[in-house]
């Protein structure tokens, strides 16, 4: 496996979809899908398979790309749109051309509802496609449960029911129909109950299961108790169906979807192409920053180049917000239903495409994805220089007890563990955070100062305004208040303070910038509190020694310096005791761990 697919193999998402593999030339070799991608990719990379023409598809891999939908039926779809636009050299032999079923309400009098794989452009409304038949037979299985409904092919005109040309069925006679033909049923009646199924194929069920309650409660008031049993059953039929999705609603046709996501220095742009109501291509592209442009500006400058790139004629475009373009095409920026779930999925592949790109880049090229990350950081924070060099406090004791701090420094935004550093605290007693940040942080800066050590670009205290009012007072005595940047992170909520301003900033919860200052507080967290508890259990360890009478603090931790445990000590003979501490207290240490023996 080349350097180039293992690295394409870890920036794929855990996430349902279709996976492309390409050869050398660059051309479609094969296409499948996946409720999780990366997992069924790398499955083609293990050492041996049993099927040769297996062996030779991963031979000729060269390139993977993939589009990200929501669910494994939406996966479905797509790969059979794919593969009848591309026909991929490794699938002809293993897709067969079928269509998949949509549900048709057709353009007439009278519509019938029935199941079709053809979509005729008669105006007819179409609702699908189901990845499988069974799943729409049982839709439609149920909306005849619920609606009775003609099934005959016959021109139910007004002329033709007036003129009698017609007589009821066995339908009519077995209650699955209301025999329209003969003007049983009128045609606003009739297309009240075509409304309803309108409603519910699109999975909105709520109105006629209303409408059900109503005239079930109705049908109970005139002792009509089998009519109401009957519309129960229908009102449960409704409640436990669940309608499956689709990946593009059939009535949206030959339409450009475009949408962006972007950072301080990239812009990443998507491209869907739907044709006859299916997605039949995706694109995204990097934009690299030059002058701090705008995504509006990114994207005009991107559709112009994809459109022109795939040679779209496309008359509409689905967009994210307006823009100004020349060209005979309508923009369209979708707010709810169907076309604003296909830009929603737009928005999602440029996500998972930045996503991976930015992962490929940390292992690329690591110095470069710090950069990115800090000057994202640098931007959220309003800084006036990159935050190369960081260093985060943390207080850390125990009901007042042992108070000790931590200073963890990170540089490039990664950690410089050589540079930690611990405090004892001195001039506090019991437990006070807020003079003891006040210490802490005076110390580390003064000892910087004398020994002419550089200054850090941003320093990060964690704890709310108190604890950063304390540490602002330590750099207003050094005079650092205007050389270096000064925040403090409050645990709650993630808000973030800065000097003299009472108003918390708070970043997008899945935002880098934010990350880095959690990853900052975590880690001084954590060494704090190791430090802390090594503390506590090496006076832990003192005392019990310091218990046998006559054995002073001194004599404890020359004992534990030589032997490392309490354990050890223990097991010594009175002889080794006698050469180390002298006869007196190697009687008195022996006793005491033998006095039961």
């Amino acid at each position: 496996m080349s350097a180039t697919i293992d690295l394409l193999l870890k920036s794929l998402p855990n996430e349902p979809g279709v996976y492309q593999f390409f050869d050398k030339n660059g051309k479609i070799i094969y296409i499948g899908k996946a409720i999780n991608i990366k997992k069924r990719v790398a499955s083609y990379f293990v050492k041996n398979h049993s099927s040769a023409k297996t062996n030779i598809l991963v031979s000729k891999i060269r390139d993977i790309k993939h589009i990200v939908v929501d669910t494994e039926t939406d996966a479905l779809l797509l790969e059979n749109n794919l593969i009848k636009k591309y026909q991929p050299k490794y699938n002809v032999m293993l897709k067969d051309d079928k269509t998949y079923p949509w549900i048709c309400i057709k353009n007439e009098s009278f519509p019938r509802v029935f199941l079709t794989r053809k979509v005729i452009k008669d105006g007819s409304t179409y609702f699908g496609p189901y990845a499988s038949v069974k799943t729409a037979n049982v839709l439609l299985e149920l909306i005849k449960e619920l609606f009775p409904l003609r099934t005959c092919t016959f021109d139910l005109s007004d002329k033709n029911i007036k003129q009698s040309k017609f007589k009821v069925c066995l339908d009519y006679h077995i209650g699955k129909c209301l025999g329209p033909c003969e003007g049983f049923q009128t045609e606003p009646e009739y297309n009240d109950s075509i409304a309803e199924i309108n409603n519910i194929v699109k999975g909105n069920f709520k109105e006629a299961i209303v409408k059900f309650e109503e005239i079930m409660h109705q049908c109970a008031e005139d002792l009509k108790f089998e009519e109401a049993q009957l519309l129960k059953e229908k009102i449960n039929l409704l409640s436990n169906y669940q309608a499956k999705s689709t990946v593009v609603s059939p009535s949206i046709n030959n339409v450009d979807v475009f949408s962006i996501v972007s950072d301080p220095s990239f812009g990443y742009v998507n491209f869907l192409k739907i044709s006859n109501g299916s997605i039949i291509q995706s694109h995204t592209t990097e934009i690299k920053k030059k002058l701090d442009e705008s995504d509006k500006e990114l994207l005009e400058y991107a559709i112009v180049a994809i459109r022109e790139k795939f040679y779209s004629q496309s008359k509409e475009l689905f967009v994210p917000f307006k823009l100004d373009l020349p060209g005979d095409f309508k923009i369209t920026v979708p707010k709810i239903g169907d076309k604003k779930h296909i830009l929603d999925l737009s928005v999602k592949n440029a996500q998972y495409y930045r996503f991976e790109h930015l992962k490929q880049l940390k292992i690329v090229d690591p110095d470069r994805h710090s950069n990115r990350i800090l000057l994202q950081l640098q931007q959220d924070l309003h800084l006036k220089e990159l935050p190369v060099h960081i260093e985060c406090f943390d207080n850390s004791n125990l009901q007042g007890t042992n108070p000790v701090a931590s200073c963890v420094v990170f540089k490039k935004a990664k950690p410089a563990k050589n540079e930690y550093r611990h405090f004892h605290i001195k001039s506090v007693e019991g437990s006070n955070d807020f003079a003891s940040m006040e210490e802490v942080v005076y110390r580390r800066y003064k000892r910087l100062l004398e020994e002419k050590l550089p200054l850090p670009n941003l320093v990060v205290i964690d704890g709310g305004k108190g604890q950063l009012s304390s540490a602002l007072k330590s750099f207003e005595e050094l005079q650092l208040q205007d050389k270096v940047a000064l925040i403090g992170i409050a645990k709650r909520l993630e808000e973030i303070y800065v000097p003299n301003d009472s108003n918390p900033l708070y970043l997008d919860k899945k935002s880098e910038s934010l990350k880095l200052i959690q990853q900052l507080r975590n880690e001084a967290h954590r060494f704090g509190l190791t430090f802390h508890r090594n503390i506590r259990s090496k006076k832990a360890v003192k005392n019990q020694l310091e218990e046998i009478t006559g054995i002073g603090i001194e004599t404890a931790e020359r004992l534990l310096k030589k032997f490392k445990s309490v354990k050890r000590i223990s097991q010594l003979t009175e002889e080794i005791l006698v050469k180390e501490v002298g006869k007196s207290k190697a009687k008195k240490i022996y006793f005491h761990f033998h006095q039961n023996t």
